[in-house]
């Protein structure tokens, strides 16, 4: 049976734009008028989407509509999407800090969240001090406080300046602090956003180490914003998607994560216009086309793991007498850097190439590349000395698939497969 610890119903948010409050004085009367009649809010049925790219219609906007999930006591949930999706506002709404327009929020413990820099400090007040005051806000004693004061102090590494006032910090000690004290003082719940990026590398790698202890160890619950994807993955176990305002996927976050970045991998196929201004060019080339293509010669987005995948690329050149050789990247959905390669033995490197249309095809082998999904990057480089001419990201994408046809290396096994590539080895007695 579950144990459900946390649980969103229907929850919606809804603000006025270009207003402090609310709304206007006769907004309010007349909300006022329909809720003792015991009617529905009338302003309700009114409001865009969150889209922040769009001018809209109305003078309200839906942060958040209908955003339904549960997350089970020890579990971390990730909380992924784009600026302005609605990520700081769900937690502002289960950290209570804010109230829904529309929904609940059912928990079952204390809450301890770390929303920005300097969440519930007093500036005025020492570390110490502040330690004691967000012990006492969560419900502890002085006594619970006090057991875990010298753990606190040296996780946060502030040690030498405990004692003086927190308007003093800089903002990445602040954070360390305000993070030790939410982990150490034992909430049920820790609810965490994008802060910990104000941290260095060597405190953001401890904290994802301390909240993976008090999920595994503790049995206690992790929700986490943040769009460092390496993060999410390694602390995460499940994860979901805002678009929008929206709910628009939840699962395994490793699937999430496909899901949150598959927009910008999701064309197989790129081509400019002849007259564009947004051509990717040098003074002495231009790229004109590139696709995906594979083993049957069609552009796809779609690829077995067994199978060769071609990337095509056709520029033209503008002026001849240039010599230059064609590089070529991969990125997983992380954007992690996978393979780089360059023709080292390209016929451009010393002979004259004459003004007109080109193709360079480079091939990467099947079994080699893990599933999931791809962006490719396209580059120019010259020699003595060696420097990058031209380098454009994110032209085109690919999805390697590893159940494709009645093909597989999966056998019965149909969990994840860790790892940035699947090569096929050579296993021997």
């Amino acid at each position: 049976m579950k144990d459900i610890i946390l649980k969103a119903e229907n929850i919606s948010k809804q603000y006025r734009l270009g207003e402090v409050g609310t709304g206007t004085l006769i907004h309010d009367l007349n909300r006022f008028w329909y809720k003792i009649r015991g009617k529905e809010n009338p302003y309700l049925k009114i409001g865009d989407s969150n889209d922040r790219t769009t001018r809209g219609n109305s003078d309200y906007v839906w942060a958040l509509e209908d955003i339904n999930f549960e997350v089970e006591r020890g579990e971390v949930l990730g909380i992924i999407g784009k600026n302005g999706a609605g990520k700081s506002t769900l937690l502002k709404i289960l950290s209570k800090v804010t109230t829904p327009t529309t929904g609940s929020i059912k928990s079952r413990g204390r809450i301890a969240s770390l929303l920005e820099v300097g969440t519930g400090f007093h500036g005025e007040m020492t570390g110490r001090e502040n330690i004691y005051l967000n012990g006492a806000i969560l419900g502890m004693t002085k006594k619970e406080i006090t057991s875990k004061l010298d753990e606190i102090i040296e996780f946060s590494g502030c040690e030498r300046y405990i004692d003086t006032p927190v308007k003093r910090y800089s903002s990445g000690m602040t954070v360390r602090l305000a993070f030790a004290v939410a982990a150490f003082l034992e909430p049920e719940i820790l609810i965490i956003d994008e802060v910990l990026a104000v941290g260095d590398s060597e405190f953001q790698k401890k904290a994802i180490g301390k909240m993976q202890d008090i999920s595994r160890q503790g049995g206690r619950t992790v929700l986490f914003v943040s769009h460092n994807m390496t993060a999410v993955k390694s602390l995460c176990t499940k994860g979901i998607v805002l678009e929008n305002g929206k709910v628009v996927f939840d699962g395994r976050i490793d699937d999430a994560i496909e899901k949150y970045l598959q927009d910008q991998h999701s064309t197989a196929h790129r081509v400019w216009d002849l007259s564009s201004f947004a051509r990717p060019k040098t003074s002495f080339f231009e790229l004109i086309e590139v696709k995906v293509i594979n083993t049957n010669n069609l552009v796809s987005l779609n690829h077995s793991i067994h199978d060769n995948i071609t990337i095509e690329f056709t520029y033209e050149i503008l002026k001849s007498g240039e010599f230059f050789t064609h590089g070529f990247n991969l990125f997983n959905v992380e954007n992690i850097h996978i393979l780089s390669s360059h023709d080292k033995n390209s016929s451009t490197l010393n002979e004259i190439i004459p003004v007109g249309i080109h193709k360079k095809s480079v091939v990467i082998p099947g079994n080699l590349l893990a599933e999931g999904s791809y962006s490719c990057s396209f580059a120019l480089m010259r020699y003595n000395p060696f420097h990058v001419e031209f380098h454009e990201m994110n032209i085109v994408g690919f999805n390697v698939i590893d159940q494709f046809g009645d093909k597989t290396v999966r056998g019965n096994y149909s969990g994840h497969y860790p790892g940035l590539v699947r090569p096929e080895l050579i296993w021997k007695i």
